[in-house]
């Protein structure tokens, strides 16, 4: 693009969200996105964080994708194929360019691996996503156009982990360095980056020598519109409004309550799809009264999920009866229900000796605040006494992190997503010993067994029985009061065609178009 191309553009920007009176100046084939959150960065190697991915993927394309029903398929890979249960090798597609003109080649996708999988790869910084890579050992080269992926084990959940990983520009790290990457990304997807306006926008256009993405999600091809913009609206109700006055086109997280509203407006609706992320209250197994399994299972007798399911959430939520989401390879959908019986919880919690009064407390964020209260006021039909403590996401996440300092914590509202769909990706890491999100403490010994046979077990009608098992064990010792997993609700303008949500969360604009 000219100096004068791009100062043109970034002039009919510059005051990018306007009354409604002055939208008919805008781009036809622009799409602004009302999104909750900015990016935390734009280098797909250093965030561990869905809405930063969302922006960061409509720049970068990865070896392979998902298509919006969640079936992987190859993208910059061209094929793969499984050499043994350790080992894989892809066939990268000729003709692809980065948005600087450099052509991708296997170096690239080989520096791409280790920069996520080294330590100290990133200017002297290990990855954050290191772990999402499992056991990945070594990326070699085989030829122009073939890469091996060597594993120190076999590690079932590979290829459902490859799509969550961003391709980058061997030569334009060198070029930037570390910080450079932060702000000055060089993908080859569908867009590249005009401008990032901390805190209020990402302004992306059009790449027209694109090489069109994965042929299994058509149309492939360039993008078909000339500008994306994801203006950033952490208030539910800002979205909420731009949309309705047509300044942006799509909103993610839109609030149940807000669901009439929208579907009677002439120009917007609703779209929904099952979402990934299970929620649940995270009981803190280490100290009295949880210690005792009677309290744990009183304490999901006695919550009555329908009515939050049902006014709070407006009936767009799934109720569960343990971890997983039941779209998740090895699902047990034969788990025993902890039913609403207030009398048994009663029961219980007088067998375990807790007194009438006891006081309890739920922690929580703003986000969460509205359920953790109305939990809180079902708990307390029991006798307890039961509250809810507000905090700072980033306080609230690392103090339930560290045993030691949640020592004196009670209860945790929280979540945990799994986008792969595979039990590996949210039962390791909240429910095996010291996982990193283990937040209730939990512990058992045939769990840990059963989820480290399972990583490493290539046959997955035996990996799907293990992990079934697993689940029956955790439902059976309760360390979660087990809640619910709500579907994710987009607010959608009715000049959006080609666009659809998925179950991950990401906002894909590769094939989006406007109507007419």
């Amino acid at each position: 693009m000219s100096i004068s191309r791009r100062e043109a553009l970034l002039g009919t920007l510059a005051t990018p969200f306007v009354a409604r009176g002055a939208l008919a100046q805008r781009a036809a084939r622009e799409v602004r996105v009302g999104f909750t959150q900015d990016a935390l960065t734009l280098d797909p190697a250093n965030h561990r964080n869905r809405e930063t991915q969302t922006v960061i993927r409509n720049i970068h394309d990865g070896l392979m994708a998902r298509t919006p029903d969640m079936a992987i398929v190859p993208e910059i890979a061209e094929s793969f194929r499984t050499i043994d249960a350790a080992t894989y090798e892809m066939t990268i597609r000729q003709g692809i360019r980065f948005h600087s003109g450099d052509m991708l080649t296997v170096e690239d996708v080989k520096f791409t691996l280790d920069r996520l999988t080294r330590p100290n790869a990133m200017g002297g910084a290990t990855s954050p996503r290191r772990d999402l890579l499992g056991p990945l050992e070594e990326t070699t080269i085989v030829d122009a156009r073939t890469v091996r992926l060597r594993l120190s084990q076999p590690w079932a959940p590979m290829l459902g982990i490859i799509p969550a990983q961003e391709v980058v520009n061997r030569r334009h790290v060198e070029r930037v360095g570390q910080e450079g990457m932060q702000t000055r990304p060089d993908g080859c997807g569908p867009f590249r980056l005009v401008e990032w306006r901390r805190g209020e926008a990402v302004i992306m256009e059009r790449f027209a020598e694109y090489y069109g993405g994965a042929p299994e999600i058509p149309p492939a091809g360039p993008a078909q519109v000339d500008r994306v913009i994801f203006r950033v609206l952490p208030e539910n109700a800002s979205r909420v409004a731009a949309l309705l006055a047509g300044e942006v086109d799509i909103i993610n997280d839109l609030p149940p309550s807000a669901m009439r509203q929208v579907e009677a407006s002439r120009n917007a609706q609703v779209m929904r799809v099952n979402g990934t992320r299970t929620f649940f209250v995270a009981m803190n197994v280490a100290k009295p009264p949880f210690n005792d399994v009677r309290v744990r299972r009183a304490l999901n007798h006695a919550l009555d999920k329908a009515p939050i399911i049902a006014r709070v959430l407006a009936g767009t939520a799934t109720s569960l009866r343990g971890v997983m989401s039941p779209d998740s390879f090895a699902f047990n959908p034969d788990l025993p229900e902890y039913r609403f019986d207030l009398e048994r919880a009663r029961a219980l919690l007088a067998e375990a000796g807790v007194a009438q009064g006891t006081e309890l407390v739920i922690d929580t964020t703003g986000a969460t605040r509205e359920i953790a209260e109305a939990i809180a006021a079902l708990l307390s039909r029991t006798g307890l006494r039961v509250r809810t403590q507000m905090w700072e996401g980033a306080v609230i996440g690392p103090m339930w992190q560290n045993p030691e300092r949640r020592r004196e914590r009670d209860m945790y509202l929280t979540s945990w997503g799994n986008a792969s769909l595979d039990p590996s990706d949210i039962m390791l890491p909240t429910l095996r010993t010291g996982g990193r999100g283990n937040h209730s403490g939990y512990s058992n010994p045939e769990v840990d067994r059963l989820l480290d046979t399972a990583e490493v077990e290539p046959n997955q009608d035996r990996r799907r029985d293990m992990y079934r098992q697993a689940q029956r064990i955790v439902s059976e010792e309760a360390p979660w009061i087990f809640l619910w997993l709500p579907q994710d609700l987009y607010g959608v303008s009715r000049r959006i065609e080609g666009w659809r949500p998925q179950a991950d969360s990401r906002i894909n604009l590769h094939r989006v178009r406007i109507a007419g």
